[in-house]
């Protein structure tokens, strides 16, 4: 029987995919789980804060987001072995219902140590990627303008980087209703805002 340093153990959890180490996580491997918190927390985060346009309600909110995740992960749907877009999904739930409750999301993660309490962390890596605080209040303020169904896809395709497939398994509609929908957002953001990046992923 062939035994594995830690390091060793460590370098095939990192290249596991999403569907093994989320396999591995429903039934109570807390280490890859929280390998998975590692490769999408920053992708969260971001999406987030661009919801909300505030870096601790960011913090806050994607913690409730993993914990949630951790008590749902024998119900994941992954799509094409990808976990993100399932947690964009939840991330949108998440933001939408969930204000009043982050705060005890975020202690009964810290003591549930299931994850390293590091989100702060990834605030400083993206301070010199993101928009500034304007630029994301501009952008949101022109997105407030688009009915809802538009402003999702613009949310999950535009500022998260799904492609259309990945973004009609996260809001469980059809392909075509997506690439519908996005046409539309993109006509209306144009007419309102020339400024926004429009750029997607096929």
């Amino acid at each position: 029987m062939i035994s594995l340093r830690a390091g060793q153990t460590g370098e095939i959890m990192a290249t596991s995919s999403d569907r093994s180490l989320w396999e591995r996580a429903a039934e109570g491997d807390s280490e890859a789980f929280g390998q998975l918190y590692d490769r999408h927390a920053r992708a969260i985060y971001n999406f987030l804060y661009r919801r909300t346009a505030s870096w601790s309600d960011a913090e806050d909110l994607t913690s409730a987001v993993f914990l949630h995740a951790w008590r749902r992960r024998t119900e994941v749907v992954l799509d094409r072995d990808s976990a993100l877009p399932w947690l964009l999904r939840t991330a949108d739930y998440t933001v939408r219902n969930e204000w009043r409750s982050k705060l005890r999301y975020r202690r009964a993660l810290a003591a549930a140590h299931l994850i390293a309490d590091h989100v702060r962390d990834h605030a400083d890596d993206v301070v010199g990627r993101v928009d500034d605080d304007r630029q994301i209040q501009a952008a949101r303020d022109s997105l407030k303008r688009l009915p809802r169904q538009e402003r999702e896809i613009v949310e999950l395709c535009i500022w998260a980087g799904l492609d259309q497939q990945a973004a009609a398994a996260a809001l469980d509609v059809p392909l075509g209703t997506v690439k519908s929908r996005l046409s539309r957002a993109r006509k209306h953001l144009r007419e309102l805002d020339p400024s926004f990046p429009l750029e997607t992923r096929s």
